[in-house]
């Protein structure tokens, strides 16, 4: 009996550790902003085009993910302010930081507001897979009723204020939206030596555009400010620095794991057409039968979900940060922004309208703040003033440079292919 009692509690003692280590907090902030329709869309194309070669390029895009939302957390946490609230110990002239804090505050909302028609569009997209017909026609005006009622489930979870529900609402998404992409993955049963031949790098002038999208749609800039702010509402001081580095990367790995598994399905597809995450449903149905097509359904729809909630919390921290920092403060700006958000997407979808050129102003605002962002947060994690002990090591600086580098090298590519092709 005291033998059966002690492995007893030597099992319930491994058990803790190991959520200790798999349990996801903030984290899931992140993984669900990024894993969204456009990485599912961009992934599935990568996986019909070019087979399971470019997995190098999502493995690439996880690490870089990885280290920058690292150094935004941690700031967040020694810090106890947002991005935006930083910038002074950064720029002192006063014209220079306004110009800069009016920047960002442009690119993010305007741009969130883009994303979110989309990112409300894609959940309709994946739940016309189930229900087939998703618009009524009222007055004359063909009408989305789901992105509607999605933009009231938002609403509605949003609108808790509890951040800690929220937090429960999306570590629940995120986990059954992989279940549902990793499930896909291995109904194709994928050749695992040719899979494995994916991590091996191949850059060329045919999947140049390829592996730029895929980057792009993994390292989102406004998570960068997301996550310095949702942090400070699960760790109050540094000692949780250790921890939520944990629960960063455990989230993104697992963000990670569903875009290769998107890729994966995509892969095992016989033929290169393909528009989006329609069609790649349609072509999987045959081949591996209706439950791809439910699994798929959810999961796109689960993306969308989770992507809308995301995108509207991180254009209202940022301007309310922004605007408080301009010496407007306000308590009711961060519910106006995020309603305002919600309701621009959900008019948006709701009329079949194509935002083309908002999208094409998100491009432009992520070209110009993504590198921004980057480079800022390598000035403020190496400033001992300012981090003390917890400033970059220089494993960290090196990573940092590389990502920081290839993300000058994105920037350039989607402003020039927004504004000159």
């Amino acid at each position: 009996m005291f033998l059966y009692f002690k492995e007893h509690q030597k099992h319930k003692a491994t058990n803790k550790q190991m959520k200790k280590y798999i349990k996801i907090g903030p984290g899931a902030f992140i993984a669900a902003a990024f894993m969204g329709p456009g990485t599912v869309t961009v992934c599935s194309l990568a996986g019909v085009r070019f087979g399971f070669d470019l997995l190098w390029a999502l493995i690439f895009s996880i690490i870089a993910t990885i280290i920058l939302q690292g150094m935004s957390a941690r700031i967040g946490l020694v810090t106890k302010q947002d991005l935006v609230e930083a910038f002074p110990k950064i720029l002192p002239n006063r014209f220079l930081l306004y110009s800069v804090v009016a920047l960002v505050m442009l690119a993010i909302v305007v741009g969130n507001s883009a994303y979110e028609a989309g990112n409300i569009g894609g959940a309709s997209l994946g739940f016309s897979l189930l229900v087939g017909q998703i618009y009524v026609d009222v007055f004359g005006l063909s009408i989305n009723y789901v992105a509607i009622l999605i933009g009231i489930v938002t609403y509605f979870i949003l609108s808790t204020g509890n951040y800690k529900k929220i937090e429960k609402v999306l570590v629940t998404l995120v986990i059954l939206m992989s279940l549902s992409f990793l499930s896909t993955a291995i109904l194709t049963q994928p050749n695992l030596s040719d899979l494995f031949s994916g991590f091996v790098p191949t850059l060329n002038s045919d999947n140049l555009l390829t592996v730029m999208a895929i980057i792009g749609t993994t390292i989102v800039p406004y998570n960068l400010f997301l996550h310095a702010s949702v942090v400070q509402e699960k760790w109050k001081d540094t000692s949780g620095v250790k921890e939520c580095q944990r629960d960063s990367m455990s989230a993104i790995i697992l963000g990670g794991l569903v875009s290769m598994s998107v890729l994966v399905a995509a892969a095992a597809l016989p033929q290169s057409e393909i528009k989006d995450i329609i069609d790649l449903a349609e072509t999987l149905v045959p081949l591996y039968g209706a439950m791809a097509k439910y699994l798929l359904a959810f999961g796109f729809f689960a993306a969308g979900i989770t992507s809308t909630i995301t995108a509207a919390m991180a254009a209202a921290y940022v301007l309310k940060s922004s605007l408080k920092l301009l010496g407007v403060d306000h308590p009711r700006v961060y519910e106006f922004t995020w309603k305002l958000v919600v309701l621009i997407g959900v008019v948006l979808a709701s009329f079949s309208l194509k935002p083309i050129h908002l999208i094409e102003v998100a491009q432009v605002s992520n070209a110009i703040l993504l590198p921004f962002i980057a480079i800022f947060l390598l000035l403020v994690a190496n400033a001992k003033s300012v981090m003390g002990k917890f400033k970059n090591t220089r494993v960290q600086n090196l990573l940092g440079v590389v990502t920081v580098t290839l993300c000058f090298l994105l920037s350039a590519y989607l402003m020039y292919k927004v504004l000159v092709l």
